[in-house]
């Protein structure tokens, strides 16, 4: 598990919303690890988890985009039917409650990427060691 930063940024639901944002990053040489997004009628959230946290601030800054930084964690499990469950079974035994999550894996892939905010983090840190 390794913690991170997940940055949380209010967008209009439009076309080239979220494009914005990844050029803004991009043009600064931030990577995106991960990205989810959601719209409900003319709003949308976009949470993204980034590869140097301390840039992406900059570069978000500098773009005035605005946007809340809040503590992830980062889990690798196995690519496999069950593992993404196991996982959550475990956090759930300990009490932590989830406020954010989104997974990903690359089909044929031997991991995937579990990506989660929590009510307390450190019930979480607790729950997966």
């Amino acid at each position: 598990m390794a913690k991170t930063k997940q940055f949380t940024i209010a967008i209009n639901n439009q076309p080239g919303a979220v494009a914005e944002i990844a050029r803004a990053l991009g043009n600064s040489k931030v990577n995106i690890l991960s990205l989810l997004g959601t719209a409900q009628g003319t709003a949308g959230t976009v949470q993204l988890i980034v590869e140097d946290a301390r840039r992406a601030k900059k570069a978000l800054d500098a773009a005035k985009i605005a946007y809340q930084e809040t503590p992830a964690e980062q889990y690798e499990l196995p690519n496999k039917p069950g593992a993404l469950a196991q996982c959550l079974d475990q956090l759930a035994a300990k009490g932590v409650n989830l406020n954010s999550i989104h997974a990903t894996a690359a089909k044929g892939g031997k991991k995937a990427v579990v990506v989660y905010s929590v009510e307390a983090a450190a019930k979480a840190a607790t729950a997966m060691a």
